[in-house]
């Protein structure tokens, strides 16, 4: 038997609840994993509250990111066998697999061999927060040290990785926060330019840093009414990533904007990465390598015990975290 977390109808933290089953074998194109620890995400706060971008088929499971030894293979497995140490990577839906569990099913295709030199915990954080940033910034914006990159929402697990990611290539990292409260955690992080957006003119802020060009990339997770003042620090045929809803508020594209600079707004998710085969393998070989050679660090903020999910998803819808929740089993 097993413990996973189910839940009933969309709601807050409160609806998530234990549930014993028994984990069936792994099928074709399958691995089946004891759990160590999970890396949380903000798709599985939406998802919780069916607002993703998937409507939720209830009875729910959720969770992307698992790390743990695989105790059970498909008879077609032939990359990994029984006592791998292995982490997934979001490249599923949640309608179909879930990673809160003490153990778990997972599609092949979601299973890489665990990071040396890496704690479970840290495994734990990197596969969201890396390849989304990566599939944004280097496989499609392919920025370069010329290249000012915007990153709102900075100091969450995402944020940071974009702040490393552009700095990997010598371009200007520009973290954007609230306030001044987490200035200096994001320049310790690594942040070339910290700009609290509420307390500074950001649209002059982000001039002045780029010598009035405007930044060519902006990574965004929060959407809403602050858009327009991104789009108006943009360079002429900049690119703005959205790759969140983080705001309540409406979100609109006003066409002259866009219009007057030639602008792109794109929505992006881990999926386009991670759901290529060939792409996921060069995301994979990118984030190795920068954790080898030291330019990639895993971020963690907090860590809780199983028991304490619904206090988890508590403390990550408070917004006050500084890189990644994780939760161990």
């Amino acid at each position: 038997m097993s413990r996973v977390v189910e839940f009933a109808e969309a709601g807050g933290p409160e609806v998530l609840k234990f549930k014993n089953v028994n984990v069936s074998e792994a099928g074709p194109g399958q691995v089946r994993i004891r759990v160590k620890a999970i890396g949380l995400n903000r798709a599985e706060s939406m998802w919780r509250e069916d607002k993703y971008i998937e409507p939720v088929k209830f009875p729910a499971r959720l969770g992307y990111e698992a790390v743990g030894t695989v105790d059970s293979v498909g008879k077609d497995i032939t990359t990994i066998a029984i006592g791998d140490e292995v982490n997934t990577i979001p490249a599923f839906s949640m309608n179909q697999y879930g990673m809160y569990g003490e153990v778990v099913l997972a599609p092949i295709h979601a299973v890489v061999k665990h990071p040396k030199g890496l704690s479970p915990v840290e495994a734990a954080s990197i596969w969201m927060m890396f390849v989304t940033a990566y599939g944004a910034l280097i496989e499609d914006a392919k920025i370069t040290s010329q290249d000012a990159v915007v990153i709102p929402g900075a100091s969450s697990s995402v944020g940071l990785a974009a702040i490393q990611i552009a700095n990997s290539v010598g371009a200007k990292s520009i973290a954007l926060t609230r306030t001044s409260a987490k200035r200096k955690q994001l320049i310790d992080a690594g942040a070339k330019y910290v700009i609290a957006a509420e307390e500074e003119d950001l649209v002059k802020e982000i001039n002045e840093i780029t010598g009035g060009r405007g930044a060519r990339v902006v990574f965004d997770p929060v959407g809403g009414p602050r858009l327009l003042e991104l789009i108006k620090a943009i360079s002429f045929q900049g690119i703005l990533y959205l790759y969140g809803a983080l705001s309540d508020q409406a979100t609109t594209v006003p066409p002259l904007a866009l219009i007057g600079k030639v602008l792109t707004i794109k929505g992006h998710n881990i999926w386009v990465t991670s759901g290529d085969p060939a792409r996921q393998e060069a995301a994979v070989d990118f984030v190795i390598k920068g954790l080898e050679k030291g330019f990639l660090k895993p971020i963690v903020d907090r860590v809780f015990a199983f028991d304490q999910i619904v206090d988890a998803h508590r403390y990550m819808e408070a917004n006050g975290q500084f890189g990644k929740i994780v939760v161990t089993i």
